[in-house]
């Protein structure tokens, strides 16, 4: 059964605690994730604030030893059946679900991250630059250094406003997904965070 993603390329992961029934946790992973938790014996999820994966308990040391894993009828939701060493939350509860909801909420708040398939491309570009497969043309682009990827960078710009001058409908969307893809790799490069760029972008909505 295939795994469905939603639009910033993530899948919502619930926690269990093996032994007791308790819900402990929601978090998410993407296919990098995922596969770090089903091969090894902990778990992994992504974190959509720091824009990288996540190895649960690595600073506390309360870390989630994965039992089973199990897909949901439509296969778009996973539940981790683990044994914890500690407390779940990082405020020191068993689990995150510690607040009751008696009514409506104090109000709401805006987590948008920015384009989905942006974040999710973005994830892959840093899965590469983690495990630097042989063959990959990203992974070519990180070994050949900031200045080399700032090159295509420009090269792609050159392309895009080519198209787009001439009126090359049919290309442009094309050479639009090359500059983006090449400007994801430079930011990967330069330790640069899409959270960082969908800030600038909020700022200037006005």
């Amino acid at each position: 059964m295939k795994v469905k993603l939603n639009e910033q390329g993530l899948v919502p992961a619930i926690a269990q605690d093996v032994n007791t029934g308790n819900v402990l946790m929601l978090g998410y992973m993407n296919p990098g994730s995922i596969k770090r938790t089903v091969e090894g014996v902990q778990v992994w999820f992504y974190s959509r604030s720091q824009e990288d994966l996540w190895h649960k308990g690595e600073v506390s040391g309360n870390y989630l030893n994965l039992r089973e894993a199990w897909l949901d009828c439509d296969g778009d939701t996973i539940l981790l059946k683990v044994d914890p060493d500690g407390p779940t939350c990082h405020t020191g509860n068993t689990s995150c679900f510690f607040n009751p909801l008696e009514g409506l909420p104090e109000g709401y708040e805006d987590t948008d991250r920015g384009p989905g398939i942006l974040g999710e491309l973005y994830a892959t570009v840093q899965d590469r630059q983690r495990e630097m497969p042989e063959g990959s043309y990203t992974v070519k682009l990180l070994q050949e250094g900031v200045g080399r990827i700032a090159q295509k960078v420009i090269e792609e710009a050159g392309e895009t406003a080519l198209a787009a001058a001439q009126g090359d409908t049919d290309n442009l969307p094309s050479e639009i997904a090359d500059l983006m893809y090449h400007t994801l790799v430079l930011m990967a490069a330069s330790g640069i965070k899409p959270e960082q760029v969908w800030k600038e972008l909020r700022d200037r909505r006005g």
